[in-house]
């Protein structure tokens, strides 16, 4: 049997933002994709993107939420694309409002999505990547997942679960000896159309926490990690130290989100205010693309990469953590 030509990516949550940008990236690459998503509209916009940028890429609908729905679009891409290299779980929403603001069914749904639509996304990989043992799955994660944030609390638990859910099967990985890697990335607050779709109980439109990241950021990231060797991808200097002080000193991340409040995930921006299209509960009628309104405070620059390409990472993250440390012993 002849060696396959190129390689298969397939990426839940690719109809727009970072699983649209994850997607144009692979394909540019020379990689076959193959996107699922709620809504027919987005998948064919997204399809055509790819295909006028020459890639190869099949769409199939279906609700990650819907172990069944999603299986059948796994089989579906198999037989469309072939054996499957790469899974990433890319699927999300958000419900922004305080925890008693937010109706069960809202935070149900956030869960089934977030959270279990990652499960359900690992579940249909390993059924293709155990026979052959092979293959690597990605989980889309969030700063998020080092400490919870208000507003934010169905989304804020349904990423700390992403998390242990992927220690969990990486563990279990291991102890089968299997040949699949599982990674998880760690994105930080970013300009896509989460933030248009996402619901509000709050009296004004809301934002990404500064500092802002593109979308085309965080798609080097999920590609590095399903290419590379690293069990886990931080995205940012901000997030790796917003994991590292989580982890050393939670009263002074709590202070600092306390000082941050509300105000700071809330914006009278109008183009963001003309953009409000809540998904929760159904795809958009119009393609979404790839970024959100906040373009203008948004930056592609992440000094953390730049230093790791100069091998100046490990120095300057050193010197930045003793810097906190002693800024947290003088306080």
């Amino acid at each position: 049997m002849p060696a396959r030509l190129a390689r298969v990516v397939v990426i839940t949550g690719g109809s727009s933002g970072i699983g649209l940008c994850t997607a144009s990236l692979f394909s540019r690459k020379g990689w076959h994709v193959g996107l699922i998503a709620r809504g027919q509209v987005g998948l064919d916009s997204a399809r055509d993107v790819l295909a006028r940028e020459g890639g190869v890429v099949h769409a199939v609908s279906a609700d990650v939420a819907d172990a069944s729905a999603l299986e059948a679009a796994a089989s579906r891409l198999e037989s469309l694309l072939g054996p499957i290299d790469v899974w990433i779980n890319g699927a999300g929403n958000g419900v922004f409002g305080k925890f008693l603001s937010v109706p069960d069914f809202e935070y149900r749904r956030v869960t089934e999505v977030t959270y279990f639509g990652t499960v359900n996304g690992t579940r249909a990989a390993l059924r293709r990547m155990l026979p052959p043992d092979r293959g690597v799955i990605v989980n889309v994660c969030s700063g998020i997942a080092f400490h919870g944030m208000p507003l934010l609390s169905s989304y804020s638990g349904a990423k700390h679960a992403v998390r242990g859910f992927t220690d969990a099967i990486r563990a279990e990985l291991r102890q089968e000896r299997a040949n699949i890697r599982i990674a998880i990335v760690f994105p930080p607050a970013v300009n896509s159309p989460f933030f248009s779709h996402a619901v509000t109980h709050m009296e004004r439109p809301p934002r990404p926490m500064r500092p802002v990241y593109q979308p085309e950021l965080i798609a080097e990231g999920i590609f590095r990690a399903a290419t590379g060797q690293r069990r886990a991808v931080t995205i940012g200097s901000v997030t790796v130290l917003f994991g590292l002080l989580s982890a050393l000193f939670p009263r002074l991340i709590e202070g600092a989100i306390f000082r941050l409040g509300y105000e700071g995930q809330m914006t009278d921006c109008p183009q963001a205010a003309a953009l409000r299209e809540p998904t929760l509960f159904a795809p958009s009628p119009r393609p979404a693309g790839m970024r959100g309104p906040f373009d203008a405070q948004a930056q592609r620059f992440s000094l953390r990469r730049w230093l790791g390409g100069r091998g100046l990472l490990v120095p300057a993250g050193v010197a930045i953590s003793l810097g906190l440390l002693l800024a947290a012993w003088l306080r």
